[in-house]
């Protein structure tokens, strides 16, 4: 017995933000779940106190953005149980109240993410983003848009300080990254709602703030990293650093892919707070005043990057080794924890893997054993994108997919990856396409060491920046017998030219600037060194992919084909960066099980057969 494709895709995903509301009848929570079944769009939820939970968007609409191509925060309910949201289709700003959802941005070319609802204003404020600029923007709810600030090139955060004096917003420039270096800015408002000039109360070009959040007696809270680790900071009413509420190694925030993730919730006095390492991520509950801090978190592995506080309840999401990512309503003085979201049906619990955080040389990794195999197994390693990411240890049923048929699965959080503090970041800094692949091969030669994997049986797999640490491994290391990447960069100068403004400058850090360093990009280059394949390569791309254009994967075939390779790519119509639908996900992970079948010689009859192209 085995876990199916369509179980996973079934599962995929899961909430992405979260709010509590507190109501006369107690607590509602809002939240956003994946439909792949549904053409892969998103669905905001409402859950009343008394556990009744309905659909708060209507079908036809998709709470998606498009804000630095990744998204950003993509709607807030509206007191009284309306709701604000960006839809995908238009990218447009729209408000639904029980009927037909009304715009309130006009036709464009921009698109808004990261909403917040200023409290005592009847509007919702948001980035704007058209082309490559951003300003910080108001809405009214009746429509229409006001610029409140412009600022530096990417923008997110914003907040309004208590009585509506201020507003203070995140911003940085190229060619920073969010987790490299940020600014928190801090500008008073005007009776027209426009910003005056801003003063910088914390950040630099080698501090990142990734949240800031203020309290009712207009005290500023951030959570930022001087120390190399994001910890909690009390900014102060003079603008002036205070303290550092949790001087711990441990991470209290991330890397701020998408405008909008919160890891700090204001509950009255105190703080609600998502913390930890790749390794496992905490709820807590922090006072203040004494530097308490109480986790209320339960057995959960992993908390995601969204918290909310009203009514001394806190809306979260957590998962286990064991179980999917729920929404979960914590009691900050019990402790107690609810599963509000809509139970998911799961494979038996005896196909499910048993991770072990590990680390080889160095390396963060998270083994998860293959199902009934004892001695030497195939095994793959999973490589996360960003690469300024992770992969968490948690429930994910991609894996167990794999593993349920015999096949070892170990992630690798390799050097670069966030919830390790900054040095182990900075670990990339110009070395992408090197640490990431000595790394994952470090850990592979590992688990042969240790008696788990077969030498002459080890695949390694990613997406996005995972795709290209797998397609570098396969012409840069002898240790894998193929690969499999998914809406793969493969020749990083190129990517360079084509991709969108976020990420036009990431490679000025994991590289270097060009040109001064264009011999550097052609020495790491797989598309140049495909040659050099030490196995077959299965591509899989989206053809409406606006961060790694499909022009990536087809020339990198082109060049395997040329030299003798042997591989084959599948793309998808409709799909960007990443899988939603239910028909790809099951697609993809077929193809993959098929590739696996075909490098590790095993019979895969539940699948259709993959052809591999080339190997003259």
């Amino acid at each position: 017995m085995s876990i199916r494709a369509i179980d996973v895709a079934r599962t995929d995903g899961g909430p992405q933000w979260v709010e509590a509301v507190a109501t006369p009848a107690g607590v509602e929570v809002w939240w956003d779940e994946p439909r792949p079944h549904e053409s892969g769009r998103r669905c905001v939820v409402r859950r009343l106190p008394g556990g009744t939970r309905a659909d708060a968007l209507p079908e036809g609409f998709n709470a998606r953005n498009r804000l630095v191509e990744y998204g950003g925060r993509s709607w807030r309910p509206l007191p009284g149980g309306g709701l604000v949201f960006t839809n995908w289709a238009d990218q447009r700003v729209y408000r639904v109240d029980g009927g037909e959802p009304v715009p309130l941005t006009p036709q464009g070319p921009s698109r808004y993410g990261d909403l917040y609802l200023p409290p005592g204003r009847d509007e919702v404020w948001a980035v704007r983003e058209t082309e490559d600029v951003r300003d910080l923007v108001a809405i009214p709810l009746t429509g229409g848009v006001r610029v409140i600030a412009k600022a530096q090139r990417f923008l997110m955060n914003p907040r309004l300080s208590p009585g509506g004096g201020h507003v203070s917003w995140i911003g940085w420039d190229h060619p920073a990254m969010p987790w490299d270096g940020t600014e928190l800015c801090v500008a008073p408002l005007g009776g027209d709602g426009v910003a005056g000039p801003y003063e910088v109360v914390a950040g630099g070009p080698h501090e990142s703030v990734v949240q800031a959040e203020w309290r009712d007696d207009g005290t500023l809270y951030a959570v930022t990293d001087p120390t190399g680790w994001w910890n909690v900071h009390e900014i102060g009413r003079d603008g002036v650093r205070g303290r550092n509420l949790t001087p711990m190694e441990l991470e209290f925030g991330n890397a701020a892919w998408k405008p909008g993730m919160t890891w700090m919730a204001v509950a009255g006095d105190r703080l609600v707070l998502v913390y930890g390492t790749a390794d496992r991520r905490r709820l807590g509950v922090l006072d203040p005043a004494t530097g308490e801090l109480r986790e209320i978190g339960g057995d959960a592995t992993h908390w995601v990057s969204t918290v909310s506080a009203a009514g001394g309840k806190a809306a979260a999401v957590r998962a286990t080794p064991y179980s999917p990512l729920e929404v979960t309503l914590a009691d900050l003085d019990g402790g107690g924890l609810e599963t509000v979201s809509a139970p998911r049906p799961l494979p038996d619990r005896a196909l499910l893997p048993e991770p072990e955080a590990v680390t080889i040389e160095g390396v963060h990794a998270h083994v998860y054993p293959p199902l009934g195999v004892r001695g030497p197994a195939p095994y793959v390693i999973f490589v996360h994108g960003g690469p300024t990411g992770s992969s968490p240890l948690m429930l994910d049923l991609e894996v167990a997919y794999f593993t349920s048929r015999g096949l070892g699965v170990a992630q690798v959080n390799y050097g670069g990856s966030a919830g390790y503090g900054r040095a182990y970041r900075e670990r990339l800094r110009h070395q992408w396409g090197v640490v990431d692949v000595q790394d994952c091969a470090k850990v592979a030669r590992g688990l042969v060491e240790r008696g788990l994997a077969d030498a002459s049986r080890i695949a390694i797999r990613g997406g996005s920046a995972g795709g290209w640490t797998t397609v570098a491994a396969l012409v840069h290391s002898d240790v894998f017998a193929g690969g499999v990447a998914q809406y793969a960069i493969t020749d990083p100068e190129s990517w360079a030219t084509e991709t969108h403004d976020f990420e036009s400058r990431y490679l000025d850090g994991l590289i270097g600037p060009l040109p001064e360093t264009r011999q550097r990009y052609a020495e790491r280059s797989p598309l140049l060194h495909a040659h050099r394949a030490s196995g077959p390569c299965l591509m899989l791309h989206g053809l409406e992919d606006a961060i790694v254009d499909v022009g990536q994967a087809e020339r990198f075939v082109a060049e395997l084909d040329r030299h003798g390779k042997r591989w084959a790519l599948l793309t998808f119509p409709g799909e960007q960066h990443g899988w939603r639908r239910e028909e790809t996900i099951v697609a993809a992970l077929e193809a993959e099980l098929a590739f696996y079948g075909e490098l590790f010689g095993f019979e895969t009859p539940e699948v259709a057969p993959l052809k591999l192209e080339g190997g003259k």
